[in-house]
């Protein structure tokens, strides 16, 4: 089992795609480092030599993955956070940063929809007020 930049890489798939499984390496990366490497992208992990792995975990590790690149990603979040930046209230709120409609949509950044109680949705429609007054005109008290 290859272990590159923290990350059991999966042995019954070509190194290509094995390398996509560390966070911050796409295909296109994958591809880059292979032929960098200069092993062969349709190999199995399982069939790589021990060298391979070596020249492969320098080759990603080059790059910045995993552990660094999370942390840099929310540093960049907090600070906009913190000098007051319309993406960072944005941020803070939970709601879409790039500039997206928010009136209909946006369900996946503002979480399931909260029902209020005075919202009608998914009860039965109440009989008109008249029908209800007409029906106890009917029938007067003897």
């Amino acid at each position: 089992m290859a272990r590159i930049a923290g990350v059991n890489i999966p042995v019954n798939k070509r190194v290509e795609v094995g390398l996509t499984y560390v966070h911050g390496i796409g295909s296109s990366t994958a591809r880059k480092i292979v032929s960098q490497v200069g092993v062969d992208p349709n190999t199995y992990v399982k069939n790589l030599t021990d060298d391979e792995i070596v020249k492969l975990r320098e080759a990603v590790e080059s790059n910045e993955v995993e552990g660094d690149l999370r942390r840099e990603r929310s540093q960049n979040i907090k600070r906009l956070s913190e000098i007051g930046a319309y993406r960072g209230l944005r941020h803070r709120r939970g709601l879409p940063v790039r500039g997206q409609r928010t009136k209909t949509n946006a369900r996946s950044r503002k979480g399931p929809r909260t029902r209020t109680e005075t919202s009608s949705a998914g009860s039965p429609p109440a009989p008109p007020a008249s029908r209800a007054r007409a029906s106890q005109r009917r029938s007067p008290p003897r």
